[in-house]
């Protein structure tokens, strides 16, 4: 098969479109047709090496982490897919490589496309609608009547997490610049704050929830805006000791993150709020949620661009300009 692989880490690395062998099909895994995926940051941060102390690739690897596809045919114990399937996903860690004509992806990891999306919209949620369901609904819980502060309201977890966060019942505010405001308006924003102009800092107070996308001087002002008993959700860093147990990292890595979260715990302690580092995980029952959240039309899609997988390179380094608003897609195949 055709993919992108990352032959060494290396900062603004390049990609390089190689013949793949085809992927083994386990017993609980399915065989997709990949026929869109999506660019991420997190794509470029992996390519880049940041992560590769607890979370290594072998070189050369497949890049990507969301897709959207059709079932090619299921391991021996997959109950819940079957070979026709319209489905979409984030694959788990160590199992990513979406840049590709097909993967294997664990059954847990999926979920049947939503049905009113093209194949190119559903490769646009599965990563950052996860990260907004993690943040806001598992881990925030967030409330009818409670002030939620996203930021980077015009990004692709900030599109999806604003109108999550007014499903939910929130009051939103988010940062944009000025040519944004009308959109992420449009999306449910109450508040929309032009941080070219604006001091977020200064504008917003009594805050229920935060999440956290910048970076750390924005952080440290986030936690200025909360209430006291309020919670910053950061999916930015610096990680902490409960990430490091969920990976179930040694002792090493558990001490380094004490010393990394050390002086944000702090700060969050001193104003009588919450601290917690979130790094998203695959779950397709999750997605499953979304889905039918996305077919009852609470929550849209919001797509930049879409590239023909040929242009796969391309599409990533014009997600590194930090220019796309929403989702940027690849067209993998018909």
């Amino acid at each position: 098969m055709k993919a992108f692989v990352v032959d060494k880490y290396k900062k603004m690395g390049a990609l390089r479109l190689a013949d793949m062998p085809e992927p083994d099909v386990g017993a609980n895994d399915v065989l997709v047709r990949i026929q869109a995926t999506a660019i991420n940051l997190l794509d470029s941060k992996v390519r880049d090496g940041e992560f590769k102390l607890f979370l290594p690739y072998k070189p050369p690897f497949i890049l990507g982490h969301d897709l959207a596809g059709t079932v090619l045919r299921v391991g021996a114990h997959v109950r819940g897919f079957k070979a026709g399937d319209q489905v979409y996903g984030r694959p788990r860690d160590h199992r990513v490589g979406t840049f590709a004509e097909t993967i294997s992806v664990d059954q847990a990891d999926l979920a049947l496309k939503p049905a009113s999306l093209t194949m190119e919209e559903a490769a646009s949620i599965p990563l950052v609608g996860l990260t907004a369901w993690q943040a806001l609904v598992e881990v925030g819980k967030v409330k009818p009547g409670q002030k939620v502060f996203i930021q980077a309201g015009s990004g692709g977890v900030g599109t999806f997490a604003i109108q999550l966060a007014k499903h939910l019942g929130a009051t939103v505010a988010t940062t944009t610049s000025s040519k944004n405001i009308d959109p992420v308006k449009s999306l449910g924003a109450d508040v929309v704050i032009d941080y070219k102009t604006q001091d977020f800092e200064q504008v917003l107070s009594g805050y229920d929830l935060v999440l956290n996308s910048q970076d750390a001087a924005t952080l440290a002002k986030s936690l200025n805006v909360l209430k006291p008993g309020g919670q910053v959700i950061s999916i930015s860093g610096p990680p902490d000791l409960p990430f490091a147990q969920s990976l179930k990292l040694d002792l090493f890595f558990r001490l380094l993150t004490r010393i990394l979260s050390r002086r944000t715990l702090k700060q969050a302690k001193a104003r009588g709020v919450g601290f917690r580092f979130l790094f998203m995980y695959a779950n397709g029952a999750q997605l499953a949620q979304i889905a039918a959240l996305i077919d009852a039309g609470v929550i849209r899609p919001v797509v930049d661009r879409v590239f023909p997988f040929a242009q796969t390179a391309e599409a990533l380094a014009y997600v590194e300009t930090g220019r796309a608003k929403g989702k940027v897609v690849v067209k993998v195949a018909d």
